[in-house]
């Protein structure tokens, strides 16, 4: 019989104080094997980068603790613990799982209603384009009826036009904020999930037996190259197909803009690309299956970004057509592609 099976038999052994003592003395037994197994791992890792990282993972005061012991983390746990216990799935599909479910259910209708709302904010834009022209055409004629200088005509303009586009937004109920709400949503939800996970590796915050007996489930119930979920991956292939899926989201996010991008957007092009660059290490140090957390949702963000692009996909969850939409978003892409190829390459040859 394997581990895993033997830890969720007794996982769910009733009280009586010999079979507690039972539990206590297998969870010890296997938590106590596991712990020198590591041990000689830590002796011979001479990375300190990664030590770094691993110490900072495990501190447990300030903001750490502060989140480790908050209630969505531990909403999160218990419910990536239930999902194991009721699919009887092993844990590293159980993390893939939980993650797809998460998504699907938070982020995807989040991602929807923010391309609703900026499809409505082009709206409103164009219309208010038109009547800032009939605007300047009212301030015109009133400079001339009451003697009005620059300042005072660019003040009436302005407060005429920002009642114009608050009136708009009321009418479409569209207010530019509403957009963010899938940040506001999907980075704490990030942050707490990844924390539960950590909660689940380092037996966090209750050092209980049902903890230990989660710590030796994941320590058993790997996947391929990676045995032990609770280690870091061993071959940096989770860290470097994360590294590499955050900059393929990036450069979608660059190649299906119908314009050249501005100055500003080339900056902050640049910055999320170096942050999925800095991302890799930081991935190769904490444990397997926050790295396969991380993965995963990355793979599924990818695959939101190109089925979102596809106009069909668009009217059929309402979202509004606008004139920056493109047709044919995917040959656009492509051929996107294409250029980029051919001037590395002309850059090779020069």
């Amino acid at each position: 019989m394997s581990y895993s099976v033997i830890f969720r038999n007794v996982r769910h052994v009733s009280s009586y104080s010999t079979k507690n003592f039972y539990l206590c003395n297998v969870s010890s037994a296997l938590f106590k094997t596991h712990s020198f197994n590591e041990r000689k791992l830590e002796c011979k890792r001479n990375f300190s980068f990664q030590s770094s990282i691993e110490s900072i993972i495990k501190t447990q005061t300030g903001i750490f603790r502060t989140i480790s012991e908050s209630t969505p983390v531990e909403y999160l746990q218990n419910f990536v613990v239930d999902v194991h216990d009721i699919t009887g799935l092993p844990w590293w599909a159980t993390v893939m799982c939980t993650t797809v479910l998460l998504r699907s259910s938070v982020t995807v209708p989040l991602a929807i209603y923010q391309n609703y709302i900026l499809g409505k904010v082009h709206h409103i834009q164009s219309e208010l384009s038109e009547l800032a022209k009939e605007l300047r055409n009212e301030v015109a004629i009133a400079v001339k009826l009451y003697n009005w200088d620059e300042k005072t005509a660019q003040y009436h303009f302005k407060r005429s036009l920002k009642k114009q586009w608050n009136s708009l937004v009321i009418r479409e109920n569209c207010h530019p904020v509403k957009a963010s709400l899938l940040i506001w949503f999907q980075i704490p939800m990030w942050i707490c999930f990844s924390v539960a996970l950590r909660n689940l590796v380092y037996i966090l915050p209750k050092t209980d037996v049902n903890a230990q007996i989660i710590f030796n489930e994941l320590s058993v119930e790997g996947f391929g190259w990676i045995v032990d979920l609770t280690q870091a991956d061993p071959f940096f292939i989770l860290p470097v197909a994360m590294g590499l899926i955050n900059l393929a989201i990036v450069e979608l996010q660059f190649l299906s803009k119908p314009n050249e991008p501005t100055k500003l957007q080339r900056y902050v092009l640049n910055f999320f690309r170096g942050f999925s660059i800095f991302m890799i290490p930081v991935t190769a140090c904490v444990p397997s299956c926050v790295a396969l957390y991380w993965t995963t949702s990355s793979m599924y963000g990818l695959a939101q970004n190109l089925i979102l692009l596809s106009p069909k996909v668009k009217r059929f969850c309402h979202i509004p057509q606008t004139s920056s939409e493109l047709e044919k978003p995917y040959t656009h892409i492509f051929n996107g592609i294409k250029r980029r190829v051919n001037s590395i390459s002309n850059l090779r040859i020069l």
